[in-house]
């Protein structure tokens, strides 16, 4: 009798990254269906272990780019999820958006953008009104780079001019848009598309525009944007985050669809917003590569159908469709499954854990 052909996925993550993501439950479900993963020794060069059919990653840095071309040019028949090149491309909050401008869907009722934004280099512009007049407080200040760096996550919500003091260039002001304290995380995973709501900052008033002395409240803050009353578990209840109506599915796949394509990425998630002036107006306001998957209810049958997916398409020669047209998950054996309802650089290798701070 032929021994099973077992396929390996090497990973490479960062430690907390790894805590999180390879839980025992999924090492176990992705054996039973004949796909082994293997942690990756950063400690070593790349080119030199495996075999891997896939590889899993997400560490940065030139040196780390210099092993996956390495690992590519010994290892043509390998999968690399996803490039670095495309990751980038979701390190710089400007260059992340600019590829929702560049799709192309029509829907019945419901529209979709990005909220005003402008990059700020420097102190001068930042105090120029002129240069950014089209924007109008409350802002939200964010790093320009977003590199998932605990740093990157030092964002603020700005009242007025008077905020403007105690920001860093080089950031992005994007104007915040009142969205009923409620956002949608919309998680990607090859041809899997989900969709979540979760609290969000609350909505701001004419009367909090105006009446904050502070200007400024970093979202480490959040809690204290206002009254007790409106923070705490009360207030979310009375905004309804259960009864809030999800987007249409069908919509919101559209979408997914169309920023895999265009960024060139498997595994992602991007944050919408509804804004509150139209109720089938939706914005997107962030994308973030390889997210907390672990977070989502039966996460390890959604991965594990990914990677035998990629499998599939790697014996089939079909790498270039792993993901964008495979909306329905094969098993390693060719078995058809039903997909699961869809409800500067210092040039080495860097481990940039993950800050739990989410907006």
């Amino acid at each position: 009798m032929a021994e099973e052909r077992r396929f390996g996925v090497g990973y490479a993550l960062a430690p907390k990254k790894q805590q999180s993501f390879i839980q025992d439950s999924l090492v176990e479900l992705a054996r039973s269906r004949g796909v082994d993963l293997v942690r990756i020794d950063t400690e070593k060069e790349l080119a030199d272990q495996g075999p891997f059919d896939c590889v899993l990653h997400k560490l940065y840095g030139q040196d780390w780019k210099r092993q996956l071309e390495a690992f590519r040019v010994k290892n043509p028949n390998a999968v690399i999820v996803d490039s670095p090149e495309a990751i980038e491309r979701l390190h710089n909050r400007i260059s992340m958006l600019q590829v929702v401008s560049e799709l192309k869907i029509e829907h019945e009722s419901d529209t979709f953008g990005i909220p005003k934004q402008i990059v700020i280099y420097d102190k001068e512009t930042l105090f120029d009104r002129p240069a950014w007049e089209g924007l109008k407080f409350p802002v939200i200040a964010k790093p320009l780079v977003a590199d998932g760096s605990a740093k990157s996550h030092k964002m603020a919500l700005v009242f007025n001019h008077d905020g403007l003091n105690n920001l860093k260039p080089p950031i992005v002001l994007q104007e915040f848009v009142n969205h009923g304290g409620v956002i949608f995380k919309v998680y990607v995973v090859g041809g899997y598309v989900k969709c979540v709501k979760r609290k969000s900052l609350p909505d701001v008033s004419e009367e909090e525009k105006l009446g904050s002395l502070e200007g400024l409240l970093s979202f480490s803050q959040v809690s204290n944007l206002a009254t007790n009353e409106r923070t705490d578990d009360k207030y979310y209840k009375m905004m309804h985050l259960d009864d809030t109506e999800m987007p249409p599915q069908s919509f919101i796949t559209e979408i997914a669809r169309g920023l895999q394509r265009g960024l060139k990425l498997n595994l992602f998630n991007f944050d919408v917003i509804r804004d509150a002036r139209f109720g089938n107006r939706y914005l997107i306001i962030d994308i973030n590569y390889f997210p907390g998957y672990a977070k989502m209810p039966g996460y390890e049958t959604i991965l594990t159908d990914f990677f035998c997916d990629i499998v599939q398409k790697k014996e089939e020669g079909e790498v270039e469709k792993i993901g964008l047209e495979s909306y329905e998950a094969l098993s390693c054996d060719k078995e058809v499954r039903k997909t699961l309802s869809n409800d500067g650089d210092d040039g080495a290798v860097r481990n940039i854990e993950e800050d739990p701070i989410q907006v």
